[in-house]
């Protein structure tokens, strides 16, 4: 007998059973649909769970980047109302890297998979096989999670993703790492993600499983048979409904309800009606019913894979010294320019009195959070601000080679002995064209200096690879990127020497090279 499946040395006091030998899993059982990006980890009776990287554009332990989640205009706004957040990801990548990510599964889990996690002998592959796991409760999603967990820490150690040192670990998704996936991370533009759903360019039917004889004709159907979305993640939406890791909350106007109920289920399943599809898609389910814990046929799970937070003592140092940095409106809380903040605190260390000392301190608080909030709205103003100064830059490149085609043709036809009858045309259409460019590049210097003068180029420097991330990790914007390095070369020429040059920086547009 061969002991593959949780090892010949892990105590059955675990509660694991051993299991008879298995072959190792074709890759049409768990990656149907394979792609270099693909991370794959081993699995019990010689089985693989497929993972994408889903990357957040923030480098430091304390950084995240703000998104907002939900939709507008839904009917239960108290369950689905827009609502800003944050998201950060657990692994760095190399050293120079200014990205950060998490991992989650690129398919639901699907039955041959919970198997091996959870039964007692390992399960023959087979296609049938590939359909989602369902009928199991919350509690044994986060059991069959831990199994998983165990069985790489005893076996395949060395394949875990680690953070400063710090192996990672399975678990279901939060809301904000579901929602942020769901709708495509940073592969889509601002307003794809804010849309209903992710771009389906050939249609919803080959991308998702809904209600009705066109799609899933009331049968939940095999993981991986539909496209994915722009992250490479399928059945986001549809099949079967996903747990979340945390409580099911109601929303109010500005912040979620203080009450924390059921689990939450996301993406919606095969008998939900296409209309009612959508990422923002969001349900409550009780733990426990009459009959014991809920189990639905409709409802799987999908695992991240995430690292801790505080992994070291330097980690930890790291993130002190950044902690005391926010909302202090100083890049360095030492430095003899303090500010207000550090005023305040000066001020209460100095205070005898208990509870004056108190409310000094809260003040201090909540002017660094106001302070905070307004610093991350800036930097979002920032890059917003350098976004437009390279889409500009395009422009200039287009209509400044369009002019000088037109110059030429005029050249060519107008300017000898024989004149084309087109000439007065021509001309006019030259004229309009030189004017048209001549506001765009005045639109252009006058972008480009309030913003270099609002905010300043420590300022801005900081934002540029943020900007350069963002674009970089989506298809749709990467011939953005040496658009928006001439952008920023133009603005730290005026930066340095305050020189208007309006036609330097046309120039440096239309030089631009991919």
């Amino acid at each position: 007998m061969s002991y593959k499946r949780f090892g010949l040395l892990l105590p059955l006091s675990l509660g694991y059973v051993l299991c008879a030998s298995a072959a190792g899993w074709e890759a049409k059982y768990y990656n149907p649909m394979p792609d270099a990006a693909d991370v794959v980890l081993p699995m019990p009776c010689e089985g693989s769970m497929v993972f994408r990287k889903v990357f957040i554009p923030v480098a430091g332990p304390l950084d995240d980047y703000p998104i907002n989640i939900g939709q507008d205009g839904a009917e239960y706004g108290y369950v689905e109302q827009t609502r800003p957040t944050f998201i950060a990801g657990s692994f760095t990548g190399a050293k120079n890297d200014k990205s950060r990510y998490y991992l989650m599964a690129k398919y639901e889990m699907s039955q041959l998979q919970y198997a091996a996690l959870t039964e007692a002998t390992c399960p023959t592959a087979a296609t049938k096989m590939r359909l989602p796991q369902t009928a199991v409760s919350w509690v044994q999603a986060i059991d069959a999670a831990d199994k998983y967990n165990l069985w790489l820490r005893k076996n395949a150690a060395g394949k875990l993703p680690k953070e400063d040192g710090a192996q990672g670990f399975l678990r279901l998704p939060t809301e904000v790492e579901w929602e942020f996936a769901a709708r495509g991370g940073l592969e889509v533009s601002a307003a794809e993600f804010r849309d209903t759903h992710y771009p389906m360019p050939e249609g919803i039917n080959a991308y998702e499983w809904f209600a009705g004889a066109q799609s899933s004709n009331g049968k939940v159907q095999l993981t991986g048979l539909q496209k994915p979305n722009s992250l490479g993640l399928h059945d986001m939406l549809g099949n079967v409904d996903e747990m979340m890791f945390e409580p099911f909350r109601l929303n109010k106007l500005d912040r979620q309800h203080g009450q924390a109920g059921g689990y939450v289920v996301r993406g919606g399943n095969y008998l939900t009606a296409q209309a009612d599809l959508r990422t923002a898609l969001r349900q409550e389910e009780p733990y426990y019913n009459a009959e014991g814990q809920v189990k639905n046929k409709t409802t799987g799970l999908r695992l991240v894979m995430v690292s801790p937070t505080l992994t070291s003592r330097e980690r930890v140092a790291s993130i002190e010294s950044s902690w005391k940095k926010l909302g202090t409106g100083s890049k360095d809380p030492e430095s003899a320019d303090k500010g207000t903040v550090q005023s305040l605190n000066s001020l209460a260390s100095g205070v005898e009195d208990k509870a004056l000392k108190e409310k000094l301190k809260a003040l201090e608080s909540q002017l660094r959070a106001s302070n905070q909030q307004q610093e991350e709205t800036r930097d979002q103003a920032i890059r917003a601000s350098l976004n437009l100064g390279a889409f500009l830059c395009t422009k200039m490149l287009d209509d400044g080679q369009y002019v000088d085609f037109l110059q030429k043709n005029y050249k060519l036809n107008c300017e000898g002995a024989d004149k084309d009858a087109s000439c007065d045309m021509r001309k006019g259409k030259l004229e309009e064209q030189k004017d048209r460019l001549h506001k765009l590049s005045r639109y252009y210097a006058s972008s480009l200096v309030e913003s270099a003068t609002l905010y300043g180029q420590p300022l801005l420097e900081t934002q540029v690879p943020v900007m350069e991330e963002i674009i970089s990790r989506n298809k749709q914007l990467q011939d953005l990127k040496p658009y928006l390095r001439t952008h920023w070369a133009n603005q730290k020429a005026f930066l340095q020497k305050q020189k208007i040059d309006t036609e330097a920086w046309l120039t440096s547009c239309k030089t631009v090279t991919q």
